[in-house]
C-alpha cells in the first residue's frame, strides 16, 4: 500500500523509529529536517544524543502517528504488531528517500539489484561502469552509504544503484526503478522471513516497482518464479545466449539483448580480461553490462570498465601463495549458495567453515561440493549441521573441530583463535591444494562481522605461514 502522501506531511507528525543503528540515525535526522517529532525504540541503544529512546516494553502507540521501521524488524515483532493493530502508518527508509528525491533530486534515476549473492560486488561494478562512463553515480543502500544519507548530502547524483536487501525490499512500497537485477535466490535469512517461499517473494517484488529486469537464466528459482512478470525480462547467463539474452560463446561474453538485430551477437570482453576468472564473478559481469546497457553504456565503455575493476575485500580473495598452497579469503560467503560458488571455483580444497546458520540447509551445499574438499575445519556455534551433512555425503572425509580458547573475547586484539585455525589448515595441506576460508554462515558469533574474519584469516596467514611465528 502506497504512503507518498504520508512522507509528505510529515511536520509535527509524532514518529517512532524502530532501531537506532546506521540507518535509524541518518533517517531520525531527515524527519527532523521535515518538522517530525522523532523519538528511537531500541532493545541495545538506551541512549541516542538530542533523541529520547524508550525500551520497546515501554512503547505505546497511541502515542505516535508512523513508525519508521529500520530494515531488520521483522513483521511479528511487538512494535511492528502494535503498530499494524493501531492504525499507525509504517515507513521505511527506501520509500523516505525516494520521496526526498521527487524535490532535491527529480531528475536523478535509479537502478536496483538484489539476490543471495553477488549483490555488493555487482552493485560496485555498475557503479564503476558507469562512472568509467562519465555519470555521476553513487552506490548505496546495502553497500556504501545509506540511501537516505545519499539523497540528503551535497553531493548531486545522475544515477544511485541501489543494493536492495530482502528484509529492504519487504518494507518497500513506492519507490520507482529504470531497471533491475535479480542475481539469484537460494536458502538464506530463513529465520527472518519464516520460511524460504516469503524469502523469495521478498526478492522478486523488486519487479513490481521495475520497468525492465536483468534476470539469471542459470537460476531456476529467478527462471520460475520472474515468469508471471510482464516487464521487458532480459536473462544472461554462462551459456550460449538466444535472441535477446547476454551469454558466453567460447572465450567471449556476447551481447543479444542491446543489438539492432538480435540475431546477431556483439563483442562485450574476452573471458581472461575479467578478473577473477571465475563462474560466479563471470555471471556478475554479465549482470551488471545488462544493468548498464539499459541506460545506454556502449560495450567499449563496459569492456573497459570490466578490465579495470577489482572486487572488494574478503570476496574470493588470495591472500597467499605459498609452496604451492593458496590461502584464499572469502569470508563474505555467508550463506550456502555463495560458499557452493566458491568451492566450485577451485579443487582440492581445504574448507574452513561454520558461524551462525541463519536457517538455511546445509545437505544442498556439501551434495555439490563434497567431491572438490580434501578436508573440513569446522568452527562456531552451527557447526554440527555442516559436520553432520559432510558425514551422510563424504563419510570419509577429514573433519578438524576447533574451539574457541576459554579466554575468548570477541573484537580482542589477540588472534589465537584463528591462528589455531590456520595452524591446522598449514599441518594438513600439501601443494595443490586450496585452504578456503568460505564459511557458510554468518560471523557474529565469533567475530564482530565477515570482514573482521576475514581480516583475522589474513592477519593469521601472514604471522603463521608467511613469517613462521
Amino acid at each position: 500500500m502506497s504512503t507518498e502522501n504520508v512522507y509528505s506531511a510529515l511536520s509535527e507528525k509524532r514518529v517512532l523509529v524502530a532501531g537506532a543503528g546506521v540507518t535509524g540515525l541518518a533517517v531520525a535526522h531527515a524527519l527532523i529536517e521535515k518538522g517530525a517529532v522523532v523519538t528511537f525504540t531500541d532493545e541495545k541503544v538506551h541512549e541516542v544524543d538530542g533523541f529520547t529512546v524508550l525500551p520497546p516494553v515501554e512503547v505505546a502507540m497511541e502515542n505516535f502517528d508512523a513508525l519508521m521501521v529500520s530494515p531488520g524488524w521483522r513483521e511479528d515483532h511487538p512494535i511492528v504488531l502494535a503498530a499494524r493493530k493501531s492504525g499507525v502508518d509504517i515507513l521505511n527508509e527506501i520509500d523516505f528517500a525516494w520521496s526526498l528525491k521527487a524535490t532535491k533530486a527529480p531528475a536523478q534515476k535509479w537502478l536496483a539489484l538484489t539476490g543471495t549473492n553477488g549483490k555488493t560486488t555487482t552493485v560496485e561494478m555498475v557503479a564503476h561502469i558507469m562512472s568509467t562512463a562519465g555519470i555521476k553515480v553513487r552506490a548505496c543502500g546495502n553497500v556504501g552509504t545509506t540511501v537516505i544519507e545519499t539523497i540528503t548530502g551535497k553531493e548531486e547524483y545522475d544515477y544511485l544503484v541501489l543494493e536492495l536487501s530482502s528484509f529492504q525490499l519487504h518494507w518497500l512500497n513506492d519507490a520507482q526503478f529504470t531497471a533491475s537485477a535479480i542475481l539469484n535466490i537460494a536458502d538464506d535469512h530463513i529465520d527472518w522471513h519464516g520460511s524460504f517461499e516469503e524469502y523469495a517473494q521478498a526478492k522478486v517484488s523488486i519487479l513490481d516497482k521495475s520497468a525492465t529486469a536483468i534476470l539469471n537464466g542459470d537460476d531456476g528459482e529467478v527462471v520460475g518464479r520472474t515468469s508471471h512478470w510482464l516487464g521487458r525480462k532480459i536473462f544472461y547467463s554462462l551459456d550460449t545466449p538466444g535472441p535477446g539474452e547476454l551469454g558466453v560463446v567460447e572465450e567471449l561474453l556476447v551481447d543479444r539483448a542491446f543489438v539492432a538485430d538480435v540475431q546477431e551477437a556483439a563483442f562485450i570482453a574476452e573471458l581472461t580480461e575479467i578478473l577473477p576468472t571465475v563462474p560466479h564473478h563471470i555471471s556478475n559481469s554479465l549482470a551488471a553490462a545488462g544493468l548498464t546497457s539499459t541506460v545506454g553504456i556502449s560495450r567499449e565503455v563496459i569492456r573497459e570498465a570490466l578490465m579495470s575493476f577489482k572486487p572488494g575485500r574478503h570476496r574470493a580473495e588470495e591472500v597467499a601463495d605459498v609452496n604451492g598452497v593458496k590461502w584464499i579469503d572469502d569470508s563474505k560467503a555467508t550463506n550456502p549458495h555463495a560458499a557452493a560458488a566458491s568451492i566450485l571455483s577451485n579443487f582440492s580444497v581445504i574448507w574452513i567453515a561454520g558461524g551462525l546458520a541463519k536457517g538455511a540447509k546445509r545437505q544442498p551445499l556439501i551434495d555439490r561440493t563434497w567431491s572438490r574438499l580434501k578436508a573440513a575445519i569446522l568452527i562456531g556455534e552451527d557447526r554440527e549441521l555442516i559436520a553432520s551433512a559432510l558425514r551422510a555425503s563424504a563419510p570419509e572425509l577429514p573433519l578438524y573441530f576447533i574451539d574457541l580458547p576459554a579466554d575468548y573475547r570477541k573484537g580482542s586484539e589477540d588472534n589465537l583463535f584463528m591462528e589455531s585455525i590456520v595452524r591446522c589448515a598449514a599441518e594438513i595441506s600439501s601443494e595443490g591444494d586450496v585452504v578456503l576460508l568460505a564459511p557458510a554462515c554468518a560471523s557474529m558469533d565469533q567475530f564482530n562481522s565477515y570482514g573482521d574474519r576475514g581480516d583475522r584469516f589474513a592477519r593469521a596467514v601472514k604471522d603463521v605461514v608467511i613469517n613462521g611465528h
